[in-house]
């Protein structure tokens, strides 16, 4: 037996904030990042529809990207002592993924985080609130999702907390939150997204449902991405629904080794983080060469290229005229193909000179691969693998090498 589980109302399109105004209850706990949610106006709008709804308002704010295990515990302590009935997570992956994880927090006090990232294994919620995410990148699809992903910064790992408990109450998608974000984060998100979309239709834990919304978010993707990087406020609208398709298809089909290695090298090196949308997008192609290595999963992969319109007159044709989309898609977006060219904030540089030194990254190869074979999303992987599998992969990701195997 299978689950697919939404939300159970989401509100897309234009002038999707005014569910805000429909919302019914007394405190509203509103969980923000930056100041940039303030700068640009949109913050006065959320907080205007809640007041109209009849909400006290506590604003969380500041919450940084990739959320710490601190930023959690003291959200969890400003929630119990304002007692909201409504969790309001407006931004990004990061500020939905912290509010997802104070929630449970707030929920169940005494919960221990090893327990909250124990995969699918969160007690009852909605005790004392219910949650609302809104969504102002298009990538994460966490306003759908049953995961969040928190980083503990001692040990240099995200964890990633999955569990059907955590799936938002209501999902706002409305384009107007998206209409100014800067490129590199068009760029970013977009990846994140088809990396969503393609890990899912090829999971062990796919199905009819998730394979419709895969194969839509991947069209859409294709036709919207990069003309939404380049600045066409039409396709940048197509590209914030798309994600949240992809968000579905992610969040009942789960995910794969992409996202195993992106989450164990994000945190994991001294010069910096590798952002999530970047490391997806330069570890996909890498993947699918892998995974259409293994049983019929190649076959997955060419129904994803005949989608696209790619052709072939032989299944590994397919997949190959796939592998050379996404890096297409890369050099569009000025995203790096390799971990060596990964410079500050996903800026791409030249081969060896960005922010991984080979020296660490040779030191630390190890440790990542077994943390990213103990990853939650390495289980629905279409083809198994093995630590030396995992450190060969992670090697051809730093060099931009062939995979073999």
């Amino acid at each position: 037996m299978q689950q697919y589980t939404n939300p159970r109302f989401i509100y897309h399109g234009e002038q999707a904030l005014d569910a805000l105004k429909t919302l019914e209850g007394k405190r509203a706990f509103v969980c923000i990042g930056g100041g940039s949610l303030k700068r640009s106006g949109f913050y006065d709008v959320i907080e205007g529809n809640l007041k109209e709804a009849g909400f006290d308002i506590c604003l969380f704010e500041g919450i940084e990207s990739d959320p710490s295990v601190e930023t959690v515990n003291a959200g969890a302590a400003a929630m119990a002592e304002f007692q909201p009935d409504w969790i309001i997570a407006i931004g990004g992956g990061s500020p939905i993924d912290a509010a997802k994880a104070m929630w449970v927090k707030y929920e169940h006090p005494d919960i221990t985080f090893e327990q909250m990232t124990t995969p699918f294994g969160l007690p009852k919620m909605r005790t004392k609130a219910r949650f609302c995410a809104v969504s102002t990148t298009s990538g994460t699809g966490t306003e759908v999702t049953a995961f969040a992903v928190i980083t503990d910064y001692e040990k240099g790992i995200k964890y990633p907390m999955a569990d059907f408990e955590i799936t938002p109450d209501v999902a706002i998608v409305d384009p107007l939150l998206v209409s100014r974000l800067p490129t590199g984060l068009v760029a970013f998100t977009g990846m994140d997204a088809l990396t969503h979309a393609i890990e899912s239709y090829v999971s062990t834990a796919h199905s009819p449902y998730t394979d419709a919304m895969a194969l839509h978010a991947i069209r859409m993707i294709q036709a919207n991405l990069v003309q939404s990087y380049s600045g066409d406020q039409k396709a940048r609208a197509a590209m914030h629904d798309a994600q949240n398709l992809a968000g579905q298809a992610f969040s009942s089909g789960l995910l794969g080794i992409v996202h195993s290695m992106a989450h164990k090298t994000g945190a994991a090196f001294e010069g910096g983080h590798i952002v999530h949308g970047c490391a997806n997008a330069m570890y996909l192609p890498k993947v699918i060469r892998f995974n259409a290595g293994f049983g019929e999963t190649a076959d997955r992969f060419a129904d994803i290229a005949d989608v696209l319109g790619f052709g072939g007159p032989t299944r590994d044709d397919k997949v190959a005229h796939l592998i050379d989309w996404v890096r297409w898609l890369n050099d569009q977006m000025n995203i790096p193909q390799a971990i060596q060219s990964y410079g500050p904030k996903g800026k791409k540089v030249e081969a060896g000179q960005g922010i991984v030194p080979e020296s660490e990254f040779k030191q630390k190869l190890p440790a990542i691969a077994a943390n990213a074979l103990g990853d939650a999303c390495t289980g629905a992987n279409p083809r198994p693998v093995d630590q030396r599998q995992m450190e060969k992969l992670l090697i051809a990701c730093y060099y931009d090498l062939p995979v073999r195997f």
